[in-house]
């Protein structure tokens, strides 16, 4: 077996923040009682993810100087992410989000960043050293909303690139956060073409292509020549995968979503965890469509909690879920439960 220093390193970089989740499903942010404090942001869940599993990870991104940041900070490194690529900022906040949740465990957000710290990285504060040692750097697009982060952005994409690292990008589209949607269109494609990995939910998807149908033709209408592999998460009707030689999809799990929060990024570390080492996966879709399964697993598990990171599943659940699952579906007397792998437009 490969011990965790042996294994490549999945370098992910962005914002990590503070979701605010309300206690109470159904209700609006003003009617809701409480709300649970939990840390979230896309890439930092990531990170998080793939060391659950087993895998390596480090965090690329800026934190306030409050409390928030370095409890953020000390949460990373609980969970065995590497954290020397992290900076603090003294004159900003750490962002904060309110999350309303919906009876159906889908999302609204409330943004409190203006500006917040992840803004405000600079491209000379970026840890070139820890970027150059990635095997896959991983990446949003809220990072590219502006400066001087974009800057930052490109300049740590670049140097994964020339040290050879896979780049995997999944756009995580907050269009509130955005200045239009013309605005985030055009941000969000103008470094599609240096991906190697895209993962994309259906939303999203018709968001980039404004167009309303959801298939096959619309989703390649995003390849790339430089691209190995396009997903396209789709919700209840689980995901399919795009590559130069094969197509498909891979079902869903069958559980009952409380929060959706974090299943997407719980779906794809998921993923890059288990084809970091091994990147022939990209080239055959049996193996593919094994670490798919398991990719699904992961973020279907991730909906049963509230929260993102408090939710993230270990290697050996991810493993029980999938035995679980397998033998209720051998039950023909077993009832039905709600369908239901990640949200079409999580995190």
């Amino acid at each position: 077996m490969t011990s965790t220093r042996e294994k490549g390193l999945i370098v992910s970089f962005g914002e990590m923040l503070i979701d605010f989740v309300p206690t109470e499903s159904g209700v609006s942010l003003a009617e809701s009682p409480g709300f649970l404090k939990a840390p979230g942001g896309a890439p930092a869940n990531v990170a998080i993810a793939v060391t659950r599993l087993g895998g390596r990870s480090a965090f690329v991104g800026k934190l306030g100087g409050d409390e928030f940041g370095h409890m953020l900070a000390g949460i990373l490194r609980e969970n065995g992410v590497d954290d020397t690529g992290v900076s603090f900022d003294k004159g900003a906040r750490t962002a904060l989000a309110f999350v309303t949740l919906r009876s159906d465990g889908e999302r609204e957000f409330m943004f409190y960043r203006n500006p917040s710290a992840d803004m405000l990285l600079r491209p000379d504060e970026l840890n070139l050293e820890l970027i150059r040692s990635a095997k896959v750097f991983h990446y949003g697009s809220i990072s590219l909303i502006t400066e001087p982060c974009r800057s930052a952005h490109l300049k740590a994409m670049e140097v994964a690139k020339e040290a050879g690292a896979l780049l995997s990008y999944d756009p995580n589209l907050r269009e509130p956060l955005w200045p239009s949607p013309e605005e985030a269109r055009k941000q969000i494609m103008s470094i599609w073409d240096k991906a190697e990995i895209i993962k994309v939910s259906d939303v999203e998807l018709e968001f980039l292509t404004e167009n309303k149908k959801i298939d096959d033709e619309s989703a390649m209408s995003l390849w790339h020549p430089n691209l190995k592999l396009l997903l396209v998460t789709l919700g209840e009707d689980g995901c399919r995968y795009y590559t130069k030689k094969f197509h498909g999809a891979v079902q869903t799990f069958n559980v009952n979503a409380v929060d959706t929060t974090g299943a997407g990024d719980s779906f794809i570390g998921a993923f890059l965890s288990k084809i970091v080492d091994d990147q022939s996966v990209l080239e055959d879709e049996k193996k593919l469509r094994k670490v798919l399964r398991f990719a699904n697993a992961c973020g279907a598990i991730t909906t049963t909690k509230k929260g993102a990171i408090p939710a993230l599943p270990s290697d050996s659940e991810a493993l029980s879920f999938i035995k679980d699952n397998q033998r209720r579906s051998n039950n023909p007397f077993k009832s039905k439960k709600l369908r239901f792998l990640y949200c079409s437009n999580c995190s």
